[in-house]
């Protein structure tokens, strides 16, 4: 009920605070406007005997030379210079819906590219390093929509893989936001899979570095993506894509627009055997089903060519089998309990090859935003909420056996909130910016665990138990804020300079409260023809993601079989940076782009995540100092039907004296740790990522594209006579695309383009660790895909 009524309020006030903010800005444009000037929706009328669509084009030409068309390579990086208020107008997707007419009166055609590019201005990373993915970059990779976006991220320079679906960026854990439209979205639950498809980007960035100060929470890296819509996606594509492991995958979407309207929506179903990452090194896992369902739509009203109101929902279901892992040893089967009838009842009956534990994750989310721009200033104002939930059901027995508890656990988040981000153009070399966010949110945690309780000590001091399992009850709830206010001043000093300088301030009252003003410092410098340097310094405020942070009742669970080594759960507390950046990028020639970046964090309360114990979720934990550092090398050639790419990167991370969340870890580990230095678990000293890709037939009405991709790791951490001492071997997978597409191959004016394909996955089955088990955080080994061969078939029509 409180989550209700304050989501009510925030929605409240985001109306008034619009509203109020628009009636001034236009009453302020009513005393400086000129009588008689419009802004609203043009009305261009056809004369002679020039058809519609001749008319529509000569408007459409109009438009682009005004407003222009952002093209770029596949996949490219680049570091972003904003320019000046009369400058840098080309960006952004051009957008023209036409209006059907009485014949009596013009058609009205509305031309909304500026409100395209004004939401881009809205949040430039001037300084910051940008990797951006176009639309025909996210068809070139191996699978192309149908793979995840952590995949499609992978190609990415600095981009580690993790187990369940994880990536690190620059050396941290999970601290990247995502981000709808350039609204961003509460954190979640999700572990396995994303909750967005591939198949609703059409375009998406990664940006990383020091980042300006309108982007704040989750700074390691923002991914920001630009949906389709119905107007640049009409018409629909229903596909079909699987082969081996049972992998099945039918999909449709579909996207119109009609007047001021525009739709689009896409929903997809996966059935396989690969949710989650094998546990052995064969071929198949051991009890790895997974079913999952996905929807997502977009509409969109612009009212006028200033104005523009839009709802994107999702929603992501998802149920998974957890992988046995064979030949384990049976922890609880005691001999204080040796002829018991459960015992009796254990013993041979349960093997860990033959365990049945499952998990269930679902997440829903709305975005309704409002853009608007009257002359000098452009302002996106949104609010947005989240739903995410995870439930976890145990092998009653052998849970039991092999982990001294049994536990069914749920846990859910729900969170709402408010962004508004302004730009103002000052003046000639001044763009002002600000904003804020506001989340609220709600977490509650239950679990029913069945355990062993302690009836004394043997003779060696080791624990005994009774017989009889019994039942811990342990629930918990609570809501908290987050919130962040900027403003920033994009100055162009000189014309080859540009400097961004702002300030944050960003607040949490959770588990803990803290708060914390940030200041933040971008150049970009410009000495020569293709070439960019820039240089940037941030402090970051990190506030330990809610969903993450456990609040057990330790002392429930007390002289049991569940009892943590540890007695003590310190509060996690929120992370705080300070992240230096500095980097080059040339072009050396038409096409071909070389870069290169260096960074350094120096970070106290560093927060990093492990999964403890058999529900596979994150929990949170600080280590009181944290450095990381590294750099990274990108190159890239975009040339005719040539497209190639190659990043590699070297990162260390490290951290000393956890400081939180202390019952998840052996006394001896924490002793180790207090006063020394170690490697973070995804600590992973190089990674690399390579890709290239062939159309051949281009310009004719049957192309043929061929790709393929590489991904290599060193290695994650792994335990020695030491936490984290050592490193999983490395590894180096490559994958391989083709593409064939027939232009109206059945001849019909309904039916679009048919395209068949043929992927696969780790092309020489190469059978690699991602995890082996150990390491601090660590729950179970985990291994890479084999060799999977894929098949579709999508037609448009």
């Amino acid at each position: 009920m409180l989550v209700s009524r304050l989501s009510f309020l925030l929605a409240c006030s985001t109306v008034c605070t619009t509203a109020g903010f628009l009636f001034c800005l236009e009453n302020a444009q009513a005393h400086t406007q000129p009588v008689g000037t419009s802004h609203s929706v043009q009305s261009v009328g056809r004369t002679g005997k020039e058809s519609k669509a001749a008319h529509a084009a000569r408007v459409s030409s109009r438009t682009l030379r005004q407003g222009g068309i952002r093209t770029g390579r596949d996949i490219h990086k680049e570091h972003d210079v904003s320019k000046g208020p009369s400058e840098g107008k080309g960006a952004g997707h051009e957008t023209v819906s036409i209006q059907p007419s009485l014949a009596e009166e013009p058609e009205r055609v509305t031309v909304t590219a500026h409100l395209d590019r004004a939401r881009s201005e809205l949040q430039p990373s001037t300084g910051a390093t940008v990797y951006k993915f176009d639309r025909k970059a996210l068809e070139t990779i191996p699978g192309g929509d149908n793979v995840p976006l952590n995949q499609v991220l992978l190609q990415a320079p600095g981009v580690a893989q993790d187990s369940y679906g994880q990536i690190h960026v620059r050396g941290d854990h999970n601290e990247v936001q995502f981000r709808l439209d350039g609204v961003q979205l509460p954190e979640g639950l999700n572990v396995f899979g994303q909750a967005l498809m591939t198949r609703f980007a059409d375009s998406m960035s990664l940006t990383t570095g020091a980042l300006p100060s309108e982007f704040g929470f989750l700074q390691a890296a923002v991914v920001d993506i630009t949906t389709k819509n119905g107007t640049t996606n009409a018409g629909g594509v229903a596909s079909v894509y699987g082969g081996a492991r049972d992998y099945f995958f039918p999909s449709l979407q579909y996207g119109g627009h009609k007047g001021k309207w525009d739709y689009f929506a896409t929903a997809d179903f996966v059935h396989d055997r690969v949710g989650i990452e094998n546990t052995t090194r064969s071929f198949n896992a051991m009890h790895d089903l997974s079913n999952q369902y996905h929807f997502l739509g977009h509409l969109r009203y612009t009212a006028d060519e200033n104005t523009r109101i839009s709802l994107i929902a999702g929603v992501s279901n998802a149920e998974y089998q957890l992988p046995n892992n064979p030949g384990q040893q049976k922890q609880f089967s005691e001999p204080s309990y040796t002829g018991s009838d459960l015992a009796q009842k254990l013993d041979g009956s349960v093997d860990s090859a033959s365990l049945n534990e499952r998990q269930k994750q679902i997440t829903d989310f709305a975005v309704l935003a409002l853009q608007k721009e009257i002359g000098t200033f452009s302002l996106q104002s949104s609010v947005f909420t989240r739903y995410s939930s995870l439930r976890y059901s145990p092998d009653p027995l052998g849970d039991l056996v092999y982990n001294g508890i049994a536990q069914r656990a749920a846990r859910s988040i729900f969170s709402t909130g408010t962004q508004h981000d302004v730009t103002w153009h000052a003046a000639k070399d001044h763009t002002v910016r600000f904003g804020f966010q506001l989340f609220v949110e709600r977490t509650v945690s239950k679990t029913d665990s069945t355990v062993f309780g302690v009836n004394g000590v043997d003779d060696e001091g080791n624990p005994t138990f009774d017989s009889a399992p019994m039942k811990v009850y342990d629930g918990s709830g609570k809501t908290g804020t987050i919130y962040g206010l900027y403003a920033q001043d994009e100055w162009t000093p000189l014309r080859n300079l540009t400097v961004n300088y702002g300030l944050r301030f960003d607040g949490v009252s959770e588990y803990t409260s803290q708060k914390q003003v940030s200041p933040r410092l971008n150049l970009v410098w410009k000495p020569w023809k293709g070439a960019a340097l820039h240089a940037g310094y941030s402090r970051y405020f990190t506030p330990p993601p809610f969903e993450v942070v456990s609040s057990s009742a330790l002392y429930k669970f007390a002289n049991t079989s569940a009892a943590a080594a540890v007695m003590q759960n310190s509060t996690v507390r929120a992370e705080r940076d300070h992240y230096f950046d500095a980097g080059i990028q040339q072009q050396i020639l038409p096409g071909w782009r070389v870069s290169f970046d260096a960074y350094y964090k120096l970070a106290n309360n560093l927060i990093d995540e492990g999964q403890f114990g058999a529900p596979i979720v994150l929990s949170g934990f600080n280590y009181r100092k944290g450095q990381v550092n590294g750099y990274e090398v990108s190159t890239s050639y975009d040339r005719g039907p040539l497209s190639l790419y190659g990043n590699f990167s070297w990162s260390r991370a490290i951290g000393k004296d956890i400081t939180s969340a202390q019952f998840n870890f052996g006394q001896d580990d924490l002793n180790y740790i207090s006063h020394r230095w170690i490697h973070l678990d995804h600590d992973q000293r190089w990674t690399a990522s390579a890709g290239a890709a062939y159309s051949f037939f281009h310009r004719s009405w049957h192309p043929l594209r061929v790709s393929a991709t590489m991904v290599y790791g060193s290695g994650l951490r792994a335990d020695s006579d030491i936490p984290n001492g050592a490193v999983v071997p490395q590894y180096a997978t490559f994958n391989l695309a083709a593409v064939q597409t027939f232009k109206n191959l059945f001849g019909h004016s309904f039916l679009g383009n048919t395209q068949l394909r043929l992927d696969v996955t780790n092309l020489f089955d190469r059978a690699y660790l991602l995890r082996d088990g150990s390491g601090i955080g660590v729950g179970a080994p985990q291994y890479g895909l084999r060799r999977t061969i894929l098949t579709g078939l999508s037609q448009s029509f």
